[in-house]
Parts: structure tokens; sequence; C-alpha cells
């Protein structure tokens, strides 16, 4: 249909309030109807007031398959990087709610090192009885001394148990001190996260107190 024609058709009768639909097609030619145009589906159209000539919408190009997927996946990505936005907000509010400011942050520092250290001070204590266990075990075993095999089966099981005893321990100690390390490392990564929290919360607090 030509322009001239489509124009003469929606101008009359039930027609004028229908939009007339322009575009360019692939050969450069100019298009006009009383719907979408199949030819333009390609392209950008425009929907134009038959009575003003104001253009209503402007209808985008319709996606190839590929650049269908293309968009969705790229949505998909915005649409997870917004949720995971909000749920960095959302961990970064309960962050503050606990720890409001330094103090507070640095008292339980203190109280989950302290529990690390009785841990190690309990395992500590009881490597030093087990040490002087092992002196009583090493006299009786002196008896024992040129011929280790003669010793009782007793005996020698109290030497295992011991030994074993004390390893245990020291591998109770070795995994305190990572556990202190951890601790230290969680607080000390919170406590970079909390700075410039703390630092925009006291704006709007400073920004009130200077109107009064």
């Amino acid at each position: 249909m030509t322009s001239g024609c489509a124009l003469l058709m929606l101008a009359s009768g039930g027609a004028l309030a229908q939009g007339v639909f322009t575009c360019v097609d692939s050969k450069g030619r100019k298009i006009t109807s009383d719907r979408p145009i199949a030819e333009c589906m390609d392209r950008t159209q425009q929907e134009i007031s038959p009575t003003s000539g104001a253009v209503r919408r402007v209808i985008q190009p319709q996606l190839t398959a590929a650049e269908r997927t293309a968009a969705e996946e790229k949505e998909k990505a915005a649409a997870e990087a917004r949720a995971q936005a909000a749920e960095e907000k959302k961990r970064e509010r309960a962050l503050l709610q606990r720890y409001p400011n330094k103090p507070a942050h640095d008292r339980e520092r203190a109280v989950a090192l302290v529990q690390v250290e009785e841990a190690m001070k309990t395992a500590a204590r009881r490597v030093q009885e087990l040490t002087e266990q092992r002196k009583a075990i090493n006299a009786d075993m002196e008896f024992y001394s040129k011929d280790p095999g003669r010793a009782p089966p007793s005996l020698r099981r109290r030497v295992d148990e011991n030994e074993m005893s004390i390893a245990s321990q020291k591998r109770v100690i070795a995994d305190q001190e990572s556990e202190k390390k951890r601790v230290n490392a969680r607080f000390d990564e919170e406590l970079a996260r909390l700075r410039p929290l703390w630092a925009a919360s006291s704006v709007p607090a400073a920004a009130a107190a200077a109107k009064y």
C-alpha cells in the first residue's frame, strides 16, 4: 500500500483512531501501512497519529533467535548482579546492626580470642601433666634400659598411651593456633568492611547535630 493511499484510507470513517505505521525497508523504500509492516520487522518502525502526525510509539526490530538468546543471557546476568547487590546490602545492614562501632567489634574479637586461648592453655596444662607422668614412666623403664623389650606389656602400653596423649594435645594446640589466625583474619576482614559503613553512617548523624 502506498503512503498516499494509506493516509487517505486512515483519514476516512472509523479509521481515524488507528495509527499509521511507517518505516524504511532494506532497499531504502519508505513504506506506510495501517498495521505493523512485515518487511520492516528487522528494523525500527514508527506508529504515527493520523490526525496530528505525532509519533505515538517506536516499535523496535524483532530479534533473531541468537539475538534473543544473547538478550536473555544479558538480562539474566543483570538480574543476578542486582540480586547479589541487594544481598550484599542486606549483609552490610546486618553487620552494622551487630557492630554499630569499633569498640563493639573489638569486644567480640576479644571474646572469641579468649575462648581460643583458654583451649590452648588447657591443652598446654595437659601436656605438662603428661610430661610429668612420662618422667615416672621413664623411671620405671630405667630397670629395662639395657633391654626395653623385656619391659612388661602394661609398662610398654603406658609408654605408648603417654606418647599418643602428648601428640594429641599438641595437635589441639596447633589447631587452636590455626583457629586464632582464622578468628583474627575474620575480624580483620569485617573491620575493613565496617570502616566505610561506620563513616557513612556517621555523616547523617553529624549533619543532624550541626543543625542544633
